[in-house]
């Protein structure tokens, strides 16, 4: 089988013949039908995210289960099924208390699974390694979906849609009439802002560095668009009645960015962190600010959510039309034109491309 990988920190993606073991018990091999490309697999390439090599890319992904070894009883041959790359163990202090986005087994970064085609251990991107032909992955990592529901929107569920909506709803429980920035439009940024729509959020601002998102995030449900640049606190305040935003979403995963956003919220705002960042990027706040502001700073893991139960009202939710995914997608290629998209999505453009077999 093929799978797109990376074999050094900046090297380019390259598609590479690999092979991966039969199912072990508890294990089945799923037949990806769409996988979403998502800029954490971009943080594994760029030494962002400290990874293995040589390392499969990819977790966002949905397909149809084709083999399950013994003691499996989730799902059969045929099933249709979204990939969790953060399955919780159900056991450990944060999965008994609620917090099963925080399990301690859950989202490791690489794990060891397959070869390459000259014998070398592979290792797969979040335990999945989804920017392949198949995958093989622990019976918990797999989420039944109803067999109509398209594989594109299933595979944006499993990471971009579960994440920014999470954040929204789960998070930062926006309510009706606050007042709502996300700064990056990326996949995870248009699924933000279409849920803090959703949620009656008004205004909702969408913020990036490029003019070319614009038609993006309208789309998506915002109620403006802004430049990120240095006339973007001032332009907050001014939609908001002087005082900046009820809340103020990152979505990029970088100091700076975090800074802006932080700019963006009101006195006693809320600012969430949706993006994953580098260990070394500081963020510079001063002990005065963060007193005098008031306001509060977090982080939102995989949208906070359960997957296991979360991802199938979202699924529904998609095929009773009240959730659009349509604007999300802005390109589509197979395997082999996986690489250009990352380099796409390096330089700032588009949202999510979905590679399709």
């Amino acid at each position: 089988m093929r799978a797109l990988v990376v074999r050094a920190v900046g090297a380019p993606p390259l598609v590479e013949e690999v092979t991966l073991p039969a199912p072990g018990p508890g294990e089945v091999r799923v037949g990806v039908r769409a996988a979403g490309v998502c800029h954490s697999d971009l943080s594994m390439v760029d030494g962002t995210l400290a990874a293995p090599y040589p390392l499969a890319l990819g977790h966002e992904a949905a397909g149809v289960v084709t083999e399950v070894g013994a003691d499996v009883t989730r799902v059969a041959p045929g099933a249709h099924v979204v990939l969790n790359w953060a399955p919780p163990c159900r056991d450990c202090w944060h999965c008994g208390h609620g917090e099963p986005w925080l399990c301690v087994r859950g989202g490791t970064p690489a794990a060891a699974r397959g070869r390459t085609a000259t014998g070398e251990q592979l290792h797969v991107t979040l335990g999945l390694g989804a920017l392949a032909d198949e995958v093989v992955v622990p019976e918990a990592a797999v989420i039944p979906v109803p067999a109509e529901l398209p594989f594109e929107a299933a595979a944006l569920l499993g990471c971009a849609v579960l994440t920014g909506v999470g954040a929204v709803r789960r998070t930062a429980r926006v309510a009706p009439g606050e007042s709502v920035a996300v700064v990056g439009v990326g996949g995870v940024g248009l699924s933000v802002v279409g849920a803090a729509r959703a949620a009656g959020a008004d205004p909702v601002l969408a913020v990036d560095v490029s003019p070319a998102k614009a038609p993006l995030a309208l789309a998506a449900g915002a109620t403006e668009f802004l430049l990120a640049d240095d006339t973007l606190s001032r332009a907050v305040r001014e939609r908001t009645g002087g005082r900046g935003v009820d809340h103020a979403f990152e979505c990029v995963g970088r100091g700076a960015t975090i800074r802006t956003a932080w700019r963006a919220a009101r006195r006693g705002g809320q600012v969430t962190v949706v993006g994953m960042g580098a260990r070394d990027d500081v963020v510079p706040l001063t002990a005065l600010e963060i007193f005098h502001s008031a306001r509060t700073l977090r982080s939102s893991v995989y949208g906070s959510s359960d997957p296991d139960r979360d991802l199938p009202e979202l699924a529904r939710a998609v095929l009773d039309g009240t959730l659009d995914l349509a604007p999300l997608i802005t390109d589509r290629t197979t395997l082999d034109g996986a690489p250009e998209a990352f380099a796409r999505m390096a330089r700032g453009e588009g949202a999510r491309t979905v590679v399709v077999p």
